[in-house]
């Protein structure tokens, strides 16, 4: 006991570098276990890959007679490209593992973390029909997923926001696979093409007026989202 109080006792805080690293190999490790969970294979395919292109930069350097000088050439290379690979795949088991579940289209909108703020189930039916709101410079965009009742849900929801913030533009999203429905998949993708309607001075004043407004507390999936990762520096 006394060794173990000793230890706790002389723990140090960690350092802003420690606590990014720690959060970086969190965020590969639940994306490990979720695309191994979803997409088992990924593996595998990772290694081919790494052996196939290491193995074309050494031939390459065979013919031109440096074989050992192009094979560590191609170390980084290999890795780099079979990083690439496993997060394209980390990213559509991402998609996979929350897709169907209530409230998967704003885990989707909260996992973009720059220029947008999303407040989840503003709007919700008895048949969990929901709609979410996200605010960006593009102005508010209403996100709707369940369904057939949501495109009530939704004109509801902009009649509510013609009210309290008049004049703002307002975009109308439903998730789904059908036609003139947005994939979750690209979700993310869809927000960022709008094109941007308000300056960072309206989107503030946007965001405090809707304060008021507020949205419901409903429970969100859980699990790694994909963001942009990013491949370790050599």
């Amino acid at each position: 006991m006394a060794l173990f109080k000793r230890k706790k006792k002389d723990a140090q805080p960690l350092a802003k570098g420690e606590v990014a690293k720690e959060s970086q190999l969190k965020v590969l490790k639940d994306a490990f276990r979720v695309t191994r969970q979803q997409r088992p294979l990924t593996v595998l395919w990772c290694s081919i890959i790494f052996v196939v292109v290491l193995a074309i930069g050494t031939l390459f350097g065979a013919r031109l007679h440096h074989p050992v000088y192009f094979g560590i050439i191609s170390v980084p290379i290999a890795f780099l490209v079979a990083f690439l690979f496993f997060t394209r795949e980390a990213n559509i088991a991402a998609y996979a593992s929350i897709e169907n579940e209530i409230g998967a289209g704003a885990s989707v909108l909260m996992a973009i973390r720059r220029g947008w703020t999303t407040t989840p189930a503003v709007h919700v039916s008895k048949n969990q029909d929901m709609v979410h709101r996200s605010v960006g410079r593009p102005g508010i965009v209403l996100v709707g997923e369940g369904g057939n009742g949501v495109r009530l849900l939704l004109n509801d929801e902009k009649k509510k926001m013609e009210r309290f913030v008049p004049g703002v533009p307002v975009t109308e999203i439903i998730v789904g696979e059908a036609e003139g429905q947005v994939q979750l998949r690209k979700l993310q993708r869809k927000l960022k093409k709008l094109p941007k309607s308000l300056s960072a001075n309206q989107m503030r004043e946007v965001r405090v007026r809707l304060k008021a407004v507020g949205g419901l507390n409903m429970p969100i999936p859980k699990g790694p989202m994909p963001t942009r990762m990013k491949a370790p520096r050599r």
